[in-house]
């Protein structure tokens, strides 16, 4: 895929809501601003992360914040480029590329608007290879790369630059500016040179994004399995199939945090599974035995559609099947394991991986 085009964009939307583990925003939202900006600027070329030149400038842009406010306060495609104009102007460079920052519903396309709005290439790329509910749990982070300078932008036209002395003071800092700003701001940050960003980010996610929504989009129209599909594309396993019986969901300190239960159905029934999250799924238990956790995806997937499920969008009723997939394996070394693993969240538990 050479460039992103406008019949592009439901696949892309589709298969990154599926790498999103729940978060990363909702994937409809996306598709909307995408299909505008697009529509208004024309294609957006697509960069292979290995044809960077060294001295690329690199800018990620993403939306921060809650993804229950999310669904109800919608950005504006302005308050995109008004967050990556921000930043190139502090920091006085010339930018080359656009860049995601996560995989996930609305932040795999919300840099689609930035380089469609800026005539920009798009890295086909992203900073972890799934979405993580904190800005510091990149990639980047494990090889030094600063989160800051970062901007902020909110709809309203406020803005702002923060430089912070590590990435978890990033983090901190920028999620009260995005309560203050109503849950949810446009950011862009890890600005990076081309050679950092070959090593440091994560290969091909944007192509893997469109082959998983064509995946499941044939199967359906095969009357196939679009969840095996998925599974088998993924290299992972199902955890669980069954119906969502409660949700328990709060948006505390810019975060949707909960948990959700599945009562099992087919070769699971008679047994429950807990989902606890954080914006993304954390923790999956089968009658109170952790089957998969952090760093490793956990994707919850609508039984008959493949469609991926939010953590904002699961309701009682709905039949889910939950699978659970590999996480890029930088992320199971020591250094990723502290940044993003159980212990981090509060769970005292070494990381159950899909092998495990």
């Amino acid at each position: 895929m050479a460039e992103i085009t406008e019949k592009d964009l439901d696949d892309i939307a589709r298969g990154a809501a599926i790498l999103g583990t729940g978060g990363g925003g909702d994937p409809y939202i996306g598709r909307l601003l995408a299909h505008s900006a697009v529509r208004e600027h024309g294609s957006v070329p697509l960069v292979a992360l290995s044809e960077l030149a060294d001295d690329a400038v690199v800018l990620p842009v993403a939306m921060m914040g809650a993804p229950t406010v999310m669904v109800e306060k919608l950005p504006s495609a302005e308050q995109v480029g008004l967050a990556a104009r921000t930043l190139a102007t502090y920091l006085g460079k010339e930018l080359t590329h656009i860049a995601c920052a996560e995989a996930g519903g609305v932040n795999s396309l919300i840099p689609v608007v930035a380089a469609a709005q800026l005539g920009l290439p798009l890295v086909d790329a992203d900073g972890m290879g799934r979405a993580f509910p904190e800005l510091q749990m990149v990639l980047p982070t494990l090889y030094g790369i600063r989160a800051t300078p970062m901007s902020i932008a909110d709809e309203k036209g406020n803005r702002g630059v923060l430089d912070t002395v590590d990435n978890h003071w990033a983090e901190r800092l920028a999620r009260s500016a995005t309560i203050d700003m109503g849950c949810s701001a446009m950011i862009s940050n890890y600005a990076m040179s081309g050679a950092q960003a070959r090593e440091s980010m994560v290969p091909g996610t944007l192509t893997l994004c469109a082959e998983l929504g064509a995946l499941v989009r044939q199967a359906r129209e095969a009357h196939e399995n679009p969840v095996d599909r998925v599974v088998a594309r993924l290299r992972g396993r199902t955890l669980f199939s069954g119906k969502v019986v409660d949700v328990a969901r709060r948006t505390v300190t810019g975060f949707a945090r909960g948990e959700a239960r599945l009562s099992g159905m087919d070769g699971d029934t008679g047994t429950e599974m807990l989902l606890r999250f954080q914006n993304e799924h954390l923790v999956a238990e089968v009658d109170g035995e952790v089957r998969a956790s952090v760093p490793d995806l956990i994707c919850t997937l609508d039984r008959e559609s493949g469609e991926a499920v939010t953590t904002e969008g699961l309701r009682y009723g709905q039949r889910v099947t939950v699978i659970a997939a590999p996480a890029d394996p930088r992320w199971h070394t020591p250094e990723g394991i502290a940044l993003a693993g159980p212990r981090y969240f509060g769970y005292d538990l070494d990381p159950i991986g899909v092998a495990g």
